[in-house]
């Protein structure tokens, strides 16, 4: 496994790629769980190579003190894409080496970036979508891995590849939860042991509850400050999406109900 710390030299380890072989990416921020673990090996069993990236992106955080809470956990993230068939590992050091126009130029979208996540998290998404484009461009991956538990930024991407006519393909993957039901999550490391007992109850309270304000009542008794529950027509299917707070840790989740 090879590990990359700039752009120009990803660049130059693809370019030497023969134009036969595969290349899968898995964009990550670290703090690796099973559900990365999950996108590692689909990426590993469906291309040659794999590229998994570990990057603290800076530009989609609204508060500087959750992105210095961010968590970090480099040499089990190193032993996690070992194991699951990550190839090679683009980790940049420094922000500067994504960013060397300081984010004067960036990628927007002005309507599903502004609902659920994006009303409550201004400039969230154009943080997400500028690096994952400077990512794909770096990469010239063929495919790129991506959980659904994020399914708004998962709908984004695969519309910002569309609109941008990109030849990477944006590959959507199931969510991977814990025995309990809880979406794998690298905030969930900041869960208390009281609030990781209350925190699967997210999953099924807007699984079972159909009723949303049934459903927000129960999760406010639960001890949950609701941000947003919100059901959404997409493709003639409903999807519940869902943000709380547990203390200081906020929780997303997603249905097809």
């Amino acid at each position: 496994m090879k590990i990359i710390d700039t752009a120009g030299a990803l660049q130059e380890w693809r370019k030497s790629l023969s134009k036969e072989k595969t290349v899968g990416l898995v964009p990550t921020m670290g703090a690796l769980h099973l559900g990365h673990a999950s996108l590692l090996e689909t990426s590993a069993r469906e291309n040659d190579f794999t590229i998994a990236t570990i990057f603290v992106n800076p530009t989609q955080f609204n508060q500087t003190s959750d992105f210095e809470k961010y968590p970090k956990t480099w040499e089990a993230d190193l032993a996690m894409c070992e194991k699951y068939g990550a190839d090679v590992i683009f980790a940049p050091k420094t922000a500067e080496e994504l960013y060397p126009d300081h984010f004067h130029y960036r990628v927007s979208e002005h309507q599903f970036s502004n609902e659920l996540c994006g009303e409550f998290r201004p400039g969230h998404f154009e943080g997400v979508l500028t690096v994952v484009l400077k990512l794909l461009n770096l990469a010239k991956a063929d495919c790129a891995y991506f959980g659904e538990k994020d399914h708004q930024q998962l709908t984004l991407l695969s519309g910002m590849a569309k609109a941008f006519f990109l030849e990477t393909k944006i590959v959507p993957c199931p969510t991977v939860r814990e025995s309990s039901g809880l979406a794998m999550s690298s905030r969930n490391l900041r869960l208390n042991p009281a609030e990781k007992e209350i925190a699967p109850r997210l999953f099924h309270v807007i699984s079972t509850i159909q009723d949303l304000i049934q459903a927000k009542e129960e999760l406010v008794r639960l001890g949950f400050r609701v941000e947003y529950l919100v059901d959404r027509i997409e493709n003639n299917h409903r999807r519940r999406y869902v943000a709380a707070w547990l203390g200081d840790v906020r929780l997303i989740d997603n249905v097809e109900l």
